[in-house]
């Protein structure tokens, strides 16, 4: 009789085409997404005189490098030449190989991890891969979607297949109602402070339990967007009533006869009764606060009423160095309570955090208040932008004194202008705050859209719970 299996490893089976040694598979690529940063891939393909495999499965997103001002000038907004192009080659691979793109001045233009779920090119029980870290993100349809290398994009791209060994399974549980003020941007920021950045490298983890099932697919998005940064392959949630109803209907989702079909198949991945993980890690979300980081790695976060560690306090020699590290470059005291950092700047949008229900949650908390420092948003898609737009939430951000910009990565990580300057302190809803990661010098303090709303209107981190009142 088999064994019980894992969400996982029922996906991962599905796909295996050959084998190799004891661990590793030739698998089967579903989806693969492309940005301006394939270029290196699309070139190695020429070099070699091949073609696109199959072209119908890859899609292309303009992201990393596009401005977020003067977009209504197209590609003549942009004012960097190196970058525009690589915008244009973009455009120019995509064409010669019959890949659909979603480019600068298109409609449905975004960024990669925001799109594809959008437009339902992210489904559950698939395979998807994308030249970027964070396409963990997609793993909260219930598929496995992880980040590849240049030479990896190339080899899907010729052959629709990739060489991978077999990650472990880690199931973190997260029970418990979250109380008001706490989001799902807390609670991932909670599970890699608890585990570490290295808390599950090698492995996959499943996000389970009834905190996790009680969220919306954008906090959803939110957990499993940042499972790159405690060192995991891929996160995943289990398909569920809540995936259906937001991948119904959507472009690239399933009509018709094939709906009923897909929802069969896919009402069969969640994980089985007694299927036996290789770790658990269990949290109480109901004990959780707001999270906010302090130093210069997501696992350097703790509750907005803390206070700055003290260093020697760090038993574990590796951390304690990191965090002594961390406090110099940050400009921080230990001892501080972290209410009482001055912030500098205010960002809000990312494939972590730039979806509607991000914009609207920053914006119930701005609404009728003004910003005291330099503040922008950044929607996640074009289509989130329009949607905020007829909703009213851009009259709300300019009002309170935000930039309201177009979509792209932006402050993330700076590649497109967008960058904070030395010496700042940014609150943002990004994923990573690593030195200079929002440019050099940047101080970065991750946090949720509405802790970030409430760093704004004070210029300090503010624990949003009290504004909220």
């Amino acid at each position: 009789m088999n064994a019980p299996h894992t969400m996982f490893e029922k996906i991962w089976e599905r796909h295996v085409v050959a084998t190799r040694g004891e661990n590793e598979a030739l698998l089967y690529i579903d989806r693969n997404l492309v940005h301006e940063g394939s270029f290196l891939a699309f070139g190695a393909l020429a070099k070699e005189g091949r073609k696109v495999r199959k072209p119908r499965q890859t899609f292309a997103v303009a992201d990393h490098y596009v401005p977020t001002l003067g977009r209504e000038r197209g590609l003549a907004g942009v004012a960097d030449p190196e970058v525009r192009g690589m915008i244009e080659l973009l455009e120019r691979n995509t064409r010669t190989h019959g890949i659909a793109h979603f480019g600068i001045d298109d409609p449905r233009q975004g960024i990669v991890h925001v799109v594809g779920p959008e437009l339902g090119l992210t489904q559950p029980g698939i395979t998807l891969a994308c030249g970027d870290s964070h396409t963990s993100t997609h793993g909260a349809l219930g598929a496995f979607a992880f980040g590849i290398g240049a030479s990896q994009l190339k080899q899907i791209l010729a052959t629709q297949c990739l060489w991978q060994k077999k990650p472990r399974t880690l199931r973190v549980t997260v029970d418990g109602a979250l109380a008001a003020g706490v989001t799902a941007k807390d609670v991932i920021l909670a599970i890699i402070a608890r585990i570490g950045t290295a808390g599950a490298t090698g492995y996959v983890i499943e996000y389970a339990g009834s905190a996790i099932r009680a969220l919306t697919m954008e906090g959803r998005l939110t957990i499993c967007n940042m499972s790159i940064e405690a060192g995991a392959r891929a996160g995943m949630v289990a398909p569920d009533d809540t995936t259906f109803q937001y991948l119904e209907g959507r472009d690239y989702a399933p009509r018709g006869a094939e709906w009923d079909q897909a929802l069969a198949f896919w009402r069969s991945l969640p994980t089985e009764a007694d299927a036996r993980f290789d770790q658990e890690v269990t949290l109480d979300g109901a004990r959780l606060e707001p999270q906010v980081t302090w130093g210069t790695s997501p696992e350097e976060a703790a509750p907005v009423g803390a206070r700055v560690p003290d260093p020697t306090a760090i038993s574990d020699a590796d951390k304690r160095a990191h965090a002594l590290q961390a406090i110099a470059y940050m400009d921080l005291k230990p001892g501080t309570p972290l209410v009482d950092v001055r912030i500098d700047r205010a960002f809000i949008g990312t494939c972590t955090n730039g979806r509607i229900e991000d914009l609207r949650a920053a914006a119930g908390v701005l609404k009728g208040r003004k910003a005291v420092i330099p503040a922008w948003v950044s929607p996640g898609s074009t289509a989130v932008k329009r949607q905020a737009e007829a909703e009213g939430l851009d009259r709300i951000f300019r009002e309170a004194g935000f930039e309201w910009r177009a979509s792209g990565c932006s402050s993330c990580a700076a590649m497109n202008g967008d960058a904070v300057p030395a010496g700042m302190r940014c609150a943002s809803t990004s994923n990573r705050n690593f030195e200079g990661r929002q440019g050099k010098g940047a101080r970065t303090h991750l946090m949720s859209p509405a802790m970030v709303a409430a760093a704004a209107v004070t210029g300090r981190i503010t624990d949003v719970r009290t504004l909220l009142r």
